[in-house]
């Protein structure tokens, strides 16, 4: 704990330039008399450090000591700073320890690569977020990371896609975050699976703890676990003509998997071929569309369509 604070001390003087004992303390959650005591302490060790009195006094660094990154490229320092994922962090309780990382790297940058780090911060920033992040805390959140931390079992409730409700005993491996979504991965009769957090309806903790697989390794199994679910996604393939004006909201719904298979004739309708993971999905992308989407192929679906219209009709007639 004292080490830290140590650090902390020079890295407060380095970055911010002169401060009083007062300060410090404040800063760092101790009393004035801790300060002078760990200032005394770097000092036996050799730390440039010197104190002036009276007003405008305070404990300073001497301006030529620097706590450096050596063989760090500029670009390399401007990746550092560059994505936040503060909220994300937030989530599993590192937030302000992935401040207090940024504020002692950037005092341990070299000066020459300190202005272009600020500079590309008030011109990029990557958002992993999405727009509708629930702020709430997750579900049963203290628990999962608990369990995982600790390679604890879990007796869950599960809530399908579909609405049903199923009971399992899993061996929590890690949690994931996808585009601001929760992933549990864990392993239920030997063998591994994926939940997403937010349809966990029950989480229970048991005292009994699991032995992982030795050659679990989380980065390339989350690899092929993308790749094998961007498969399924193009399993169901359907032709439709569109009106030009909405194919900048089609793609949106099929991002990247979409052909356009003629360009927009006269009348501004062009004809595209898309990828989803089943034809419900290919029903609703249709049916959003209103009357700006007519089904060429497959027949079913077309079927499928004029069914879920009359439907439609029926209910508000």
């Amino acid at each position: 704990m004292r080490a830290d604070r140590l650090l902390a001390i020079i890295l407060l003087l380095q970055n911010r330039g002169k401060l009083t004992a007062l300060a410090l303390a404040d800063e760092l959650g101790v009393s004035r008399r801790t300060i002078l005591r760990d200032v005394e302490a770097l000092s036996i060790a050799g730390i440039p450090l010197y104190t002036e009195g009276g007003h405008g006094g305070g404990i300073a660094l001497d301006e030529h000591y620097r706590v450096t990154l050596t063989g760090l490229k500029e670009e390399e320092a401007r990746s550092l700073f560059l994505a936040s994922n503060a909220r994300l962090l937030d989530d599993v309780g590192l937030g302000q320890a992935a401040e207090r990382t940024l504020l002692k790297l950037f005092a341990a940058l070299p000066a020459l690569h300190q202005p272009s780090v600020d500079h590309i911060r008030q011109r990029i920033l990557i958002d992993p977020v999405w727009w509708w992040h629930d702020l709430q805390p997750l579900p049963f959140w203290a628990e999962l990371q608990q369990a995982v931390y600790q390679d604890r079992c879990i007796r869950v409730s599960y809530e399908h896609y579909d609405g049903e409700l199923v009971e399992r005993e899993l061996e929590p491996y890690s949690l994931v975050a996808k585009a601001s979504l929760w992933y549990l991965i864990a392993r239920r009769e030997g063998e591994l699976r994926t939940y997403r957090v937010s349809r966990f309806q029950q989480v229970t903790l048991l005292d009994a703890p699991f032995q992982r697989a030795a050659d679990f390794d989380l980065p390339a199994y989350w690899q092929s676990h993308i790749e094998h679910f961007l498969a399924t996604l193009s399993e169901y393939a359907f032709t439709v003509r569109l009106d030009s004006r909405r194919l900048a909201s089609s793609k949106w719904y099929t991002p990247g998997r979409t052909e356009i298979l003629a360009p927009p004739g006269e009348d501004g309708w062009l004809t595209a071929r898309f990828w989803v993971e089943s034809q419900e999905m290919a029903r609703l992308f249709v049916l959003s569309m209103e009357d700006q989407a007519v089904v060429v192929e497959p027949a079913d679906l077309r079927a499928d369509v004029q069914q879920a219209a009359r439907a439609i009709l029926s209910r508000y007639a």
